[in-house]
């Protein structure tokens, strides 16, 4: 009986003054916002064929989709500080509903590109005012609020590409995310309706004005985490980028059986993030860091020399790993950000870290133009047990 108090007291410590409705129009936004980042690779085949694009541009495709994403960072949280959080989160859902429209339509691959880097800018603006405006609503329970919200992102990650790759062979790729549209402007009328006004405290010249972000990233406990996020990004982006393409030319699985597995891969982030916060709390940061990255180095190593389906659901059961090493080095780093500035602190270190990890797709993908797809998992493989040599040696707890 006391177990089955827990999440009733905990729904009862979000609850009240309207401010549930405050948390699912956020959690919802983040829910689309992450999640139709994530139908990109599922429905890479489809884009790859109708556009006549080879490994190396497809990878080109979702480099420009995260490089996109992470130049909006920054920006977004100096806008969130400066214009406030609701507009922030209203307009970026707007213009990711705008954006997907123009791919649906658009038979240009240029244009495609160019909708695709404006999908990441709009909902890199969602990235960093998530946060801050649940600090805001929820400043006594700002960990389990944010908790829910990540874990409505994962949700989504397991449930739309599957969903969007059912949709594609039952209709056409355009329709995968098409469908997803009218839910982002949904998104938007409930975040615009739901959220408190707010009015600017901060001018935008003075968060422009000062050198606080180079001396933060210069700290060497928060540069060493930079480093470790820099190089799971890396892994992370080619991993997920080209995984449902890698199980259906190499693994012989079909679309819809890759893209069922990748939504399985998100769907185990429900359970990986918050066992990695809660291994964060308990006991630090080195040896969650030492499993979660170590058994997804072992998963991508041992990758490449399997081919039955049920030890394919194995690996990537350890790959998922890579799913909680970001949620304990983040919050590692928040807590040594600088109060004042932790919007603008957490903005410049997530446009470096997803901003380098975004071009890896390019790399992997020109690998595996060559025929070395295999070996293109190998060295991702490699990367993670790299880094999870720097952790040993370098983090003491």
């Amino acid at each position: 009986m006391r177990l089955l108090s827990i999440p009733r007291q905990m729904v009862a410590d979000l609850w009240g003054d309207n401010r549930e409705k405050m948390l699912f129009s956020v959690a919802f936004g983040w829910f689309l916002s992450i999640s139709l980042r994530m139908v990109y690779p599922a429905l890479l085949p489809y884009l790859r064929t109708d556009y006549n694009l080879t490994l190396t541009t497809a990878g080109f495709l979702l480099s420009v989709l995260w490089v996109a994403y992470a130049c909006g960072q920054l920006p977004g949280g100096i806008l969130a500080d400066w214009a406030g959080e609701r507009r922030l989160l209203t307009i970026s859902s707007v213009l990711a509903a705008t954006m997907l429209t123009l791919v649906v339509v658009s038979r240009s691959t240029s244009i495609l590109f160019v909708a695709t880097a404006l999908f990441g800018i709009g909902t890199a603006l969602y990235g960093v005012s998530r946060f801050t405006i649940l600090e805001k609503i929820y400043p006594d329970r700002l960990g389990t609020a944010t908790g829910i919200t990540m874990a409505a992102g994962d949700l989504g990650n397991s449930v739309m590409p599957p969903a969007a790759g059912f949709i594609a062979v039952v209709a056409a790729w355009q329709f995968g995310f098409g469908f997803a549209i009218p839910l982002f402007l949904l998104a938007a009328i409930s975040l615009w309706t739901t959220l408190p006004k707010q009015h600017s405290t901060v001018s935008l010249s003075g968060s422009l004005g000062d050198d606080s972000i180079i001396s933060t990233l210069t700290r060497s406990r928060i540069l060493l985490g930079l480093v470790l996020l820099v190089l799971w990004s890396v892994v992370m982006q080619a991993v997920i980028g080209f995984y449902p393409t890698y199980l259906t030319d190499e693994k012989g699985l079909s679309v819809q059986a890759a893209t069922i597995l990748f939504g399985f891969f998100f769907a185990l982030g429900i359970l990986m993030k918050p066992a990695a916060g809660r291994a964060f709390d308990r006991i630090g940061v080195r040896i969650p860091l030492l499993v979660f990255m170590g058994a997804a180095g072992i998963a991508l190593s041992l990758l490449p020399f399997v081919r039955n389906v049920w030890l394919l659901v194995l690996i990537t059961v350890l790959a998922s790993g890579l799913l909680g090493f970001e949620t304990i080095v983040i919050s590692d780093l928040t807590r040594r950000l600088p109060d004042g500035t932790q919007g603008t602190g957490l903005g410049a270190l997530r446009t470096v870290y997803v901003g380098v990890g975004g071009l890896s797709p390019i790399l992997f993908g020109a690998i595996a133009d060559q025929g070395y797809f295999d070996e293109a998992f190998l060295g991702a493989g490699a990367l993670a047990m790299i880094v999870v040599l720097v952790v040993f040696i370098l983090i003491e707890y």
